[in-house]
């Protein structure tokens, strides 16, 4: 869709060409939903693409994924770290998130990290993949700082976060830890070509880094829920957790209503949990 109302298109190529952003202005990476519904209120685009991040990074104790990464870059890694890093055995779940939220090839190929986490959507897949990795996102301000959070913190509903006007996510992060772990994931989704109403993730962390267990519960609520247990849970350890969750934290959509949702997530938690003792 053309932006009939954007006058100027600015491209920045270092940090400080980004700011300042005011109440007209919007930040564009792959812009696949920017530009999939009007945005009357918009009059410049800054075009932060030439800023040149690399897609990813691979560091000592994590790996770093710049927000400009497209999703198609990201879901390719699972195929690359096994050779790269062997012993990252979670490196399946980047592609098995990717693919819970349904896409065309062109998308794949545009969208970007950046923007699916920003839009905070429910089913945003790199959410899904964040939660269940203790993800973390770094926020460049315009005073020249940054923070970093993790993605439970950040994430506050439905389509709703913590950035404060004028903040620009640079990256994400997901923790060696994490991704040595063994993974396992339950989707569902209401049509055969659906997006995902559903997402549970568990993992269990290997005996030198804890042997702890982590399940995650993204699309089926409105921000992700990630639940810890010391050793393998029971049932009724999973059932405890689940019931915790608010009953208007549960998502409300043409996807699935959540009485729906409730239910089915309970039964894919305890078939992750299962799988993984």
């Amino acid at each position: 869709m053309d932006l009939h109302t954007v006058e100027v298109v600015d491209i920045a190529t270092s940090r400080d060409d980004v700011w300042p952003l005011g109440p007209h202005d919007a930040v564009l990476a792959g812009g696949t939903w920017l530009f999939s519904e009007p945005q009357t209120q918009l009059r410049r685009l800054v075009d932060i693409t030439g800023l040149d991040w690399q897609p990813w990074v691979i560091g000592r104790d994590e790996l770093e994924i710049a927000a400009t990464c497209t999703i198609e870059q990201v879901a390719a890694l699972s195929d690359e770290l096994p050779t790269l890093c062997p012993q990252w055995r979670a490196a399946p779940l980047l592609r098995q998130c990717c693919e819970a939220l349904l896409m065309s090839f062109k998308i794949w190929h545009t969208a970007t990290v950046g923007g699916n986490v920003c839009l905070s959507f429910p089913a945003g897949a790199i959410i899904s993949l964040l939660s269940a990795l203790d993800g973390t996102v770094t926020v460049w301000r315009a005073d020249g700082s940054q923070y970093r959070v993790a993605i439970t913190d950040f994430v506050t509903g439905d389509s709703t976060n913590v950035l404060s006007a004028g903040d620009l996510l640079r990256s994400v992060h997901l923790p060696a830890h994490a991704l040595r772990a063994q993974t396992q994931m339950r989707k569902l989704a209401p049509s055969e070509l659906g997006r995902s109403g559903i997402v549970v993730i568990g993992r269990r962390d290997t005996i030198a880094d804890g042997g702890r267990f982590w399940l995650s519960i993204t699309a089926a609520t409105v921000r992700p829920y990630v639940f810890v247990f010391e050793t393998a849970p029971t049932d009724h350890q999973i059932e405890v957790e689940h019931d915790r969750i608010p009953d208007h934290e549960w998502t409300r959509d043409a996807h699935g209503d959540p009485d729906w949702r409730r239910g089915v997530t309970l039964q894919l938690a305890r078939d992750v949990c299962a799988a993984l003792r």
